[in-house]
């Protein structure tokens, strides 16, 4: 009866109940559409980045030529007809028109080519092999000075992308260095009595895990709808604290108590439906990302093999949010205290857990505290489902950490609520 009661109140309350389920749909449809469509533009649309070139040699050309042929960029060496200049790229990227720009300095190939040409000499002599070789002039007595090619960013942009950009031209440039480097040697051994072989030497594979023979590629969809169905399951702590404190503010708790039914009896009627409520969620979830997902351009889910491990995930991850609503709901006083903190402490939760930022990302503070988030508990164990395709004994300390909470946050309530009563 106690569970009948709950989903009467729930049935009465059509708008809220729309919120509930309806919400967490929209909500992972929508960031999953954004992040996916992120990816994409990086690597399908070109970002237009600002190239001046004060250089005009070889290397500069090679910049160019490099950067026009990636699958990232379009470079833009003109602005409403007028050529670039350092001070009009920098006004054109700190004012957010663009993303970049790229100031090559200065006779840098020249320079470039001759500090390349005395560390070749320099070596050749070393080796006593001066007298029989093509010998390069030193240019000049003095050292060459150190060049800088300056990177202008919109303010706006994040730190990822930066460090993206510069860690692709820093690669460019050393290759053009070592290029210069075994050209210079050829000139100087003459006649090409040797050749060198200028491609990269080591190279870079990814292997990825696999299930009979098939390799398993993550996606956007796998990231989040384990993410944001978390996020959606813990927000259960609103309605649950506020439906507590409404039946302690009109007298309804106090009707309950008069029967003969003690106070866990009624918080267990409480668990079993909003334990319900976060199963259909789930579910509804899991629909969308498996049978929707393929219309909007994303990746499916492939739970084959995964749901009922998911569903394990999900029923320990909604007893540790219903918990938290429970002790919530117990000692709030007024929805206006429940609400507002049950929004807040989820937000935190799903912050410091991983949802919005990987947890290895974050400071080494910030990750010891990630490690008390029962969320990154549900998202750890989604994860090793999901990803890592884990057994339900590599998930066992994740949903035993979820049901522990559970267990820790109802007994405070259930102590809480009867000191109070007995002061």
């Amino acid at each position: 009866m106690s569970v009948f009661k709950e989903f009467l109140l729930l049935k009465r309350d059509f708008g809220g109940m729309i919120i509930l389920f309806v919400m967490p749909l929209v909500l992972i449809i929508t960031v999953t559409l954004i992040q996916d469509s992120t990816f994409k533009n990086i690597s399908e649309s070109k970002i237009p980045i600002l190239l001046v070139d004060y250089d005009n040699g070889n290397v500069s050309k090679t910049v160019f030529d490099n950067l026009q042929k990636s699958n990232f960029f379009t470079v833009v060496t003109n602005i409403d007809n007028k050529p670039l200049t350092e001070t009009l790229a920098k006004e054109a990227v700190f004012s957010g028109k663009y993303q970049l720009a790229i100031i090559i300095p200065k006779k840098l190939s020249a320079d470039l080519q001759t500090k390349i040409d005395q560390n070749v000499a320099k070596i050749t002599s070393s080796l006593g092999m001066t007298d029989s070789l093509v010998q390069t002039p030193l240019s000049g007595a003095g050292g060459v000075n150190q060049k800088e090619v300056k990177l202008y960013f919109d303010p706006a942009v994040q730190m990822s992308f930066k460090n993206a950009v510069m860690n692709s031209i820093d690669k460019m440039i050393s290759q053009i260095e070592t290029k210069s480097i075994y050209a210079t040697f050829q000139d100087q051994l003459g006649d090409g009595t040797a050749s060198f072989e200028q491609k990269s030497f080591i190279s870079f594979k990814e292997i990825m895990p696999k299930i009979n023979d098939k390799e398993i590629k993550p996606n956007s969809v796998q990231h989040n709808v384990p993410a944001w169905t978390l996020f959606a399951i813990f927000f259960i702590i609103i309605p649950l604290s506020i439906n507590i404190v409404k039946e302690k503010t009109q007298g309804t708790f106090v009707r309950l108590r008069t029967n003969p039914v003690s106070n866990s009896i009624v918080l267990a009627g409480k668990t079993i439906t909003y334990l319900v409520i976060c199963m259909i969620q789930f579910y509804m979830m899991v629909a969308v990302a498996v049978f929707l997902f393929p219309h909007l351009g994303l990746p499916s889910l492939n739970v084959q093999g995964h749901l009922f491990m998911m569903s394990i995930v999900a029923v320990f991850s909604g007893f540790a949010a219903i918990g938290f609503g429970i002790l919530l709901g117990t000692i709030a006083n007024t929805p206006e205290q429940s609400a507002p903190f049950g929004a807040t402490s989820v937000i935190i939760l799903a912050a410091i857990g991983g949802v919005w930022v990987p947890v290895f990302a974050m400071p080494k503070i910030m990750q010891i505290i990630a490690e008390s988030s029962p969320m990154n508990w549900g998202l750890n164990a989604f994860y090793d489902v999901l990803l890592r395709n884990g057994s339900i004994l590599e998930i066992l300390p994740e949903i035993s950490l979820l049901f522990l909470f559970f267990i820790i946050t109802t007994t405070i309530a259930l102590l809480y609520d009867k000191k109070k009563r007995a002061v």
